[in-house]
């Protein structure tokens, strides 16, 4: 099987945000025994910018964008220099690969990199992924990390996601402020659960909470990936999300699935603004799959430009869509509700095309 595991910055770094050697050497001890019994495995880690924080000193994590794409070189080093100590225990070769948002969205540049991963694998390595805060064009784009671990193990076809948390897995209710919480062991693909949402707090070390962990459950679902929400320091977690043991929260794969541009646009794309639409265009872009056109087009809110991401909402307001748009906000509102034919020359006639947008799944 080849296997995704994330593990989120609680679960490897200390009360200060020091990296914790002994947390990776537990998750490289069981990434070693999937390795022995013919598994692959890619690594997502988060950590580098707490790692960061905690060698320069630091006394809080920064808010400003700037700091934090920096410290987090200091803190990507050290991060990846404590897996390779672990992993060379086991006599395995990490390798790090450090991905951006266009690595998605960029059809050669998502191939490159799913082609240098497979690779990678075929050499024997573990890849160890993280997002390239240090350069991202948008700053910490992803982030938490979790729905950056859903495109890669939709990338590299995996047959299981793991995303390792400091919870059980995901409970009825915060199991921190509620007696009564019950942890949910499983989640169908059609279960209203993976349309909730859930709290965004987390440990403060790092950006995700359990909100994230949805949506890249979500994500692997619709990328045919059964995927796990499970403890990290609980025993054997690797293996028994692997062997489909009820280890945390397992979420079924949906036999539904997107491409991975969709996939993007979907889940993982920030959103810019919202284009309202009569009902005969949601008609059209939900039963036809065709492009939007302005003739369907009430309303833009927002400041987005060319090449953002919106969401499409119908008359109820509600949105059932979302597209990368070709066209800036401004120049839209120019010509709502014209026809084809009443546009001015030059103006692009497909306000999203079909291949840009994705229906919402239910």
């Amino acid at each position: 099987m080849r296997v995704v595991a994330k593990i989120g910055t609680a679960s490897i770094t200390d009360h200060e945000g020091a990296i914790d050697h002994g947390a990776i050497a537990k998750l490289c001890g069981e990434v070693a025994d999937l390795r022995a019994r013919g598994h692959e495995v890619i690594v997502v880690s988060s950590g580098a910018v707490a790692a960061g924080v905690s060698a320069l000193g630091l006394a809080n994590r920064p808010s400003d964008m700037v700091t934090l794409q920096a410290i987090s070189a200091a803190g990507q080093s050290r991060l990846v220099e404590a897996y390779n100590t672990e992993l060379g225990r086991h006599g395995l070769v990490g390798a790090q690969v450090l991905l951006d948002p266009h690595d998605f969205v960029n059809r050669t540049q998502y191939l490159h990199a799913r082609r240098t991963i497979g690779r990678l694998l075929e050499l024997g390595c573990v890849p160890v992924v993280n997002e390239n805060d240090a350069i991202a064009n948008d700053g910490l784009r992803y982030g938490d990390n979790d729905r950056l671990a859903a495109l890669v193990a939709h990338s590299l076809t995996a047959d299981v996601l793991v995303l390792l948390t400091d919870l059980d897995g995901v409970y009825t209710a915060d199991p921190r402020t509620e007696s009564s919480a019950m942890l949910v062991p499983y989640v169908r693909a059609d279960d209203p659960m993976l349309s909730i949402s859930a709290g965004h707090g987390g440990s403060g070390r790092g950006s995700g909470g359990m909100a994230s962990k949805l949506t890249a459950a979500r994500m692997a679902s619709w990328s045919g990936i059964r995927s796990v929400i499970a403890r990290a320091a609980r025993p054997g977690v690797l293996s028994g999300s692997v062997s489909d043991e009820l280890v945390g929260t397992t979420f079924e794969a949906h036999d539904r699935t997107l491409p991975a541009r969709k996939l993007w646009i979907a889940f993982a794309a920030e959103v810019m603004g919202t284009i309202d639409v009569d009902a005969g265009a949601q008609r059209a872009l939900t039963n036809q799959s065709n492009s939007l056109l302005p003739a369907g087009i009430v309303d833009a809110r927002g400041d987005f430009t060319a090449g953002d991401t919106v969401e499409i909402a119908g008359p109820d307001g509600v949105a059932f869509a979302r597209g990368m748009v070709a066209v800036d906000a401004n120049g839209l509102r120019m010509v709502l509700g014209r026809h084809t034919r009443d546009l001015p020359d030059g103006m692009v006639h497909e306000v999203i095309h079909r291949d840009d947008m994705v229906v919402l799944p239910n």
